[in-house]
């Protein structure tokens, strides 16, 4: 077996098991199992569980950056000067996602649970990777986002974005559940692509919703 051959199966083994089970509840050795490797090949290729982590979430970021900055040109250069449109800021995005390369059908399913585990459970040397690797592309997203929604106030536009991303990682790492139950349940059947065409303008509904009145206020008017 080759070494790149060894290190895709490393990595394959290691996204599923912690999508499946948690960074802390994966062991290397269950990696190993999976992979059908041995301890030494991880050691060799990642030297600890932590670069082993961050090199699942490489694999799929560095290509997807690299992408979504593309599309990001071709937003501005659309837009002539002005901030594109959130709904066209939202699209790209999520194709982007969507056009990334899959090994099977559930690559897509299985990255979202990893991004959302990544908020969930404490990773500080993730976090701290992904803000050193990919906080360009990110920022940038967050940067046409804030141009697109000026109405927003910092505050709002924050709780927001929390809302969208949450949103999007349950729907997409959901999506053969959820397609499922549609299948079941109306007999539709139904692609990643037409999920992400009902989920884009979901979302750039709820950020350009009207703000709202605190709780407090709300309470006090009742």
């Amino acid at each position: 077996m080759g070494q790149s051959q060894t290190v895709d199966r490393i990595l394959d083994a290691a996204e599923e098991l912690f999508a499946e089970r948690g960074f802390s509840e994966t062991s290397l050795r269950m990696i190993t199992g999976k992979a059908d490797v041995n301890l030494a090949a991880v050691n060799y290729h990642f030297g600890s569980k932590k670069a082993l982590i961050q090199a699942v979430f490489a694999r799929f970021l560095t290509p997807f950056c690299e992408s979504l900055e593309s599309a990001f040109d071709e937003l501005e250069r659309d837009a002539d000067g002005g901030p594109p449109c959130l709904e066209a800021v939202l699209k790209a995005l999520t194709v982007t996602v969507v056009e990334m390369p899959r090994k099977h059908d559930r690559s897509i399913s299985i990255y979202m649970r990893l991004q959302g585990l990544a908020y969930t459970q404490s990773q500080g040397h993730l976090r701290r990777f992904l803000e050193q690797e990919f906080s360009h592309t990110f920022g940038r997203f967050m940067r046409l986002l804030k141009g697109a929604t000026p109405q927003l106030s910092a505050v709002d536009r924050y709780w927001r974005i929390q809302f969208m991303l949450g949103a999007t990682a349950f729907t997409m790492s959901s999506s053969d559940a959820l397609s499922g139950i549609l299948l079941n349940k109306l007999g539709v059947e139904s692609t990643v692509e037409e999920i992400v065409g009902q989920l884009v303008p979901f979302l750039t509904a709820g950020m350009q919703a009207p703000a709202t009145a605190p709780v407090g206020q709300i309470r006090g008017s009742a």
